[in-house]
């Protein structure tokens, strides 16, 4: 089978290798799409923490069912079925996993990051992480754990009904979080640096209102569009550590923070502004099941949008050629999407 493998930052290599073959209680899933996430991006570029090479990349996976392994319990699946793969490999066992928090397992094993992705048209996965969602093309399915995040970033931040939730970064992630925060019944600010993709959160995702730290001043105006109580939930996607520290300034008294973004930086704080807050400052990392169901129940009843996020495709054969201009934002790309085997 056809495999690209990124041998180290800025190479990939298109080679031949061996199909798998599932083992007890695995999947053999024939890839059929693969969303480019910010760690694909990252990771290519040399800059994605927690990661070596050479790597398969390619988490955010759609594919039909092409075998079963031996005990796989086949009640819900069907050779040929499309599915949607769950990339977060969890132990079961370790305190994460017994406190029911398998995305953030101790020993986690991510498709795509710590071990083999979909880059390639057939990957094994183990029958628990295979799901068949009703309604949802290919493109959708491929795009349900990019949405995922978002959506375990929005309910670790708590939002209530009528919240004021400021999301920082409009890439993927966060408009994934400003769908789900809508979702949510929050009032929803979008903030960034790039003016088309503030003007891409009001015409496609409906936010309330956006914030350009490059014309305006940010704390002024979110100060203005909350009457001067700033906003209850904030959630940062950047990854930028100077956005994440400065992003207390937005935050109300009582408020949660929540970083999805990774940083490979060090982050501090003025220890009295945070206090006199009461401020709650958390992490998201990754998302369960819960929140892969959530976000097929929004995408089917019309809450959240996916494929509007897809602005560039290609196939398989002509991604290593693409890839690199996916890195630069003056592409437009928000989201780039590969087809395999159609």
């Amino acid at each position: 089978m056809k495999t690209i493998t990124c041998q180290e930052p800025l190479k990939f290599e298109l080679s031949n290798t061996e199909k798998p073959t599932p083992s007890t209680g695995e999947v053999l899933v024939k890839i059929r799409r693969i969303g480019i996430c910010g760690t694909d991006l990252h990771a290519f570029q040399g800059h994605q923490a927690f990661f070596e090479y050479p790597r398969v990349l390619g988490h955010e996976l759609s594919g039909e069912v092409a075998e079963f392994g031996p005990e796989t319990k086949q009640d819900q699946l069907s050779t040929g079925d499309n599915v949607l793969i769950v990339p977060y490999l969890h132990c079961g066992e370790c305190v994460a996993c017994r406190r029911g928090n398998t995305n953030c397992c101790a020993n986690m094993q991510v498709i795509g990051v710590h071990q083999d992705g979909g880059m390639r048209e057939y990957i094994t996965v183990p029958e628990t992480h295979v799901l068949k969602v009703d309604n949802l093309d290919l493109n959708a399915m491929a795009l349900v754990e990019c949405l995922a995040i978002g959506a375990h970033a929005v309910r670790r931040a708590d939002i209530q009904k009528g919240d004021n939730t400021l999301v920082i970064g409009a890439g993927p992630i966060g408009l994934a979080a400003m769908q789900f925060a809508k979702a949510a019944g929050a009032n929803v600010i979008a903030l960034d640096l790039n003016q088309g993709r503030l003007d891409f959160c009001q015409s496609d995702i409906g936010v309330n209102a956006t914030v350009n730290p490059t014309s305006e001043d940010a704390i002024k105006k979110i100060s203005e569009l909350t009457n001067g109580e700033f906003c209850t939930s904030v959630i940062d996607a950047t990854g930028h550590a100077g956005s994440m520290m400065g992003a207390v300034e937005y935050c109300s008294h009582s408020a949660n923070l929540v970083y999805v973004g990774l940083s490979k930086d060090k982050i501090s704080y003025d220890h009295p502004n945070i206090h006199k807050r009461e401020l709650t400052i958390m992490c998201s990392r990754n998302a369960t099941l819960e929140d892969f169901q959530h976000v097929a129940d929004c995408l089917n009843d019309g809450r959240a949008k996916s494929t509007c996020m897809i602005t560039h495709t290609c196939s398989f054969e002509e991604m290593i050629d693409n890839f690199p201009s996916w890195t630069k934002p003056e592409t437009g790309v928000i989201k780039a999407m590969v087809e395999l085997n159609d």
